[in-house]
């Protein structure tokens, strides 16, 4: 009697590491397809030929297979074939959800892209509606194998399978320890994140999300949604994401590219208004007049005072020749252009073009048969262009926005009713100044010119962008982001309990008005699944006295996390806590008020640790962060290490902005926490 062969693809497993093999070859196909494309044909010129070369090599790019990125994370196994009858019988489709969308040689769907309509389901199907999906499987990997699945029967009322309980798979993959830059979180969109992801493109969507929904993850993945649905009118117009700072930006920069989207601009506000070298800072008080949204009218007033009315005619001699435009007809021209409130420098263009048009009526009248070279002639005449420049001045704004702020009488007659005499003394430069190039600049100064540019001439326009911990911007900040997207659209991501600048904003309605989205829809995320229960709990005890209308952060992980309030003595004992925590898989932030960070990396350094600051990508060997209070924002570690308190609520110039500031530094730690303090803790944090 023969003993029966085991076959392996009997094995569920097995089966699915074929396919995950297979995927990767068919990948290494595509990819090698585009490698081996010869266009030296197909171009009629050079330009045409590096236009073709960098979107091939664009291409490759995206089609690179990253070993420890899992090519497909999730199956669908639907009942029915989309669009088909729903026939006795009838089988439907399965298929396997992946970053990116792969195909075997006979263009047969091998891996279909998260961001597919037949994807949807993967992140939105329930049991109480399973979208047509009869199974739903989930799949673990340890170092990029495939080692585990895990099924969902959504159809099948009898399966308790199918109940709404927690995936373990969905759990790990979130609680998984990270080293290095922050990851995409396209394995784990819930429904509530992925209903904002795929809203439309036309829509403006602002969200308020405490830390650990999610929000700055939703907001990535919304912009590769946008670009997979929109992808032709993107690439016409553009799309960036900002962010508060480089180190953030550093932070996230790999998720884009990790879901094929290579294209992306990021930025800062102030990488987005640097039109003069920032050298100086201003004190809060001084920070906050420049910053508030009425600065736009003082500086509208200050630009259009530089047109004055015509008091001469203008004469145009050609030949033998002379052709008047009176006075009067001028100023009508120029009343005409200011009630048109076209920008200023558009007005000054379109002035020439109006006086010479004038002239032309004059020639047909007498008999002449101009055309429009005669016009553009006219219009470049001395006299039209001397009359112009007397009463439509080219502007400079920096020029502008420096004699706003060195010349009080100046100053004065344009902000009359709009700022008071102390506002005005406020924003006043102390000393003098000879030219723009000498001035000290600082971040709101630079903000103010971008405003006074943009009333000159209009900002270009992108299709979408992405603004994050946007509740630290003012609304003049506001206002320069919203030019940059004013035939497009915004997803705006932030937290009003972490707002830590004296200008941060108050409502999100109010923030949308600012940037020109009043139609924008707010959206509020209250699950947490970063942060653990234990230690967003603690957190949440400030949020009384920071944001008292808003709703705390709800952690839905089923692991309470490690957390210790812990008193200590002395630097050591800090750097000891650090050391306890290395010893886990993952990687530890140390944060602390920005006075005690030398200190404590003198101590670190002493004890033989070495660590990074924000933004340094953690490695295998060097796996611990230090953290000034204020860079933390918006950063996320597994472990963290929070250094005396009170001295990063000391840190900042009020008590509500301090306390701010440590609810960010309380609630960047994914998997444990330990607080250690020798001096009282903030009183708000008692019970």
């Amino acid at each position: 009697m023969s003993t029966p062969v085991h076959d392996p693809l009997d094995d569920p497993l097995a089966r699915e590491r074929s396919h995950l093999a297979a995927s990767r070859a068919a990948l290494r196909a595509m990819r090698e397809d585009v490698e081996a494309l010869d266009i030296k044909d197909v171009t009629a010129n050079w330009v045409n030929a590096e236009v073709l070369a960098r979107q091939i090599d664009e291409r490759i790019k995206a089609l690179a297979d990253l070993s420890d990125t899992p090519l497909f994370f999730g199956r669908l196994d639907y009942l029915h074939a989309p669009g088909a009858e729903r026939a006795e019988g009838a089988q439907g489709e399965k298929f396997y959800i992946g970053r990116r969308h792969v195909h075997d040689a006979d263009g047969d769907p091998m891996v279909i892209d998260w961001r597919a309509p037949v994807s949807q389901p993967f992140y939105r199907a329930s049991k109480k509606d399973p979208m047509d999906v009869g199974l739903r499987r989930r799949f673990g990997y340890t170092g990029g194998d495939l080692t585990a699945y895990e099924d969902e029967h959504l159809s099948d009322p009898a399966d308790p399978s199918g109940a709404a309980t927690t995936s373990k798979l969905l759990q790990q993959e979130i609680e998984r320890p990270r080293v290095g830059p922050m990851r995409d979180i396209v394995a784990t969109i819930q429904p509530e994140q992925d209903e904002i992801v795929r809203s439309g493109l036309s829509g403006t969507v602002c969200v308020q999300g405490g830390p650990g929904t999610g929000k700055t993850a939703v907001g990535l993945h919304r912009v590769a949604y946008l670009l997979y649905a929109h992808r032709e009118r993107l690439a016409r117009t553009g799309t960036l994401v900002i962010g508060p700072n480089r180190s953030f930006l550093h932070y996230i920069e790999q998720v884009l590219p990790a879901l094929g989207e290579l294209t992306v601009q990021q930025a800062t506000v102030d990488d987005l208004v640097a039109q003069v070298e920032v050298r100086g800072t201003d004190d809060a008080a001084a920070a906050v007049v420049k910053g508030d949204a009425r600065m736009a009218e003082v500086l509208r007033r200050a630009l259009y005072s530089q047109v004055s009315m015509p008091t001469e005619p203008v004469v145009v001699v050609r030949g033998s020749r002379r052709w008047r435009v009176p006075a009067y007809e001028l100023e009508d021209m120029v009343r005409e252009l200011l009630e048109r409130d076209i920008r200023y420098g558009a007005a000054r263009e379109a002035l020439p073009q109006r006086i010479a048009h004038v002239v032309l009526v004059q020639m047909e009248r007498a008999g002449e048969a101009p055309d429009d070279r005669v016009q553009d002639a006219v219009a470049r005449n001395s006299a039209v262009k001397a009359a112009v420049k007397e009463i439509w001045p080219a502007v400079d704004p920096a020029k502008l926005v420096l004699r706003l702020l060195t010349d009080a009488d100046f100053l004065a007659e344009h902000a009359d009713g709009v700022l008071d005499e102390d506002e005005q003394k406020t924003i006043l430069w102390a000393k003098p100044v000879r030219s723009v190039k000498s001035a000290k600049w600082s971040a709101a100064d630079a903000v103010l010119i971008d405003e006074a540019t943009d009333l000159i001439q209009r900002t270009h326009s992108l299709g979408h962008v992405v603004l994050d911990e946007a509740q630290d911007l003012s609304p003049m900040q506001y206002r320069a982001v919203g030019r940059r997207c004013t035939t497009g659209s915004a997803t705006v991501l932030g937290d009003l309990a972490q707002g830590t600048t004296p200008w941060a904003t108050r409502s999100w309605q109010e923030a949308l008005a600012h940037l020109g989205k009043q139609e924008g829809h707010i959206e509020e995320l209250t699950a947490g699944f970063r942060v653990p229960t234990d230690v967003i709990a603690y957190a949440s005890r400030l949020l009384p006295h920071i944001a008292p209308g808003l709703t705390p952060v709800a952690s839905v992980r089923e692991n309470p996390g490690f957390f210790e309030v812990r008193t200590v003595t002395a630097a050591g004992e800090v750097v000891a806590a650090c050391e306890e925590l290395l010893r886990n898989e993952g990687s530890t932030g140390l944060i602390a008020a920005d006075a005690r960070v030398p200190a404590l990396a003198e101590a670190l350094a002493a004890a033989g640790i070495t660590c990074l600051a924000p933004g340094e990508e953690t490695t295998g060997e060097t796996r611990l962060t230090l953290v000034p209070a204020s860079l933390a924002k918006g950063l996320e570690y597994d472990y963290v290490v929070l250094d005396e308190p009170q001295a990063v609520v000391d840190g900042e110039p009020d008590e509500r902005t301090g306390l701010r500031r440590l609810y960010v530094a309380l609630t960047r730690a994914v998997s444990g926490l330990i607080v250690a303090h020798s001096a009282p803790l903030p009183p708000q944090l008692a019970q």
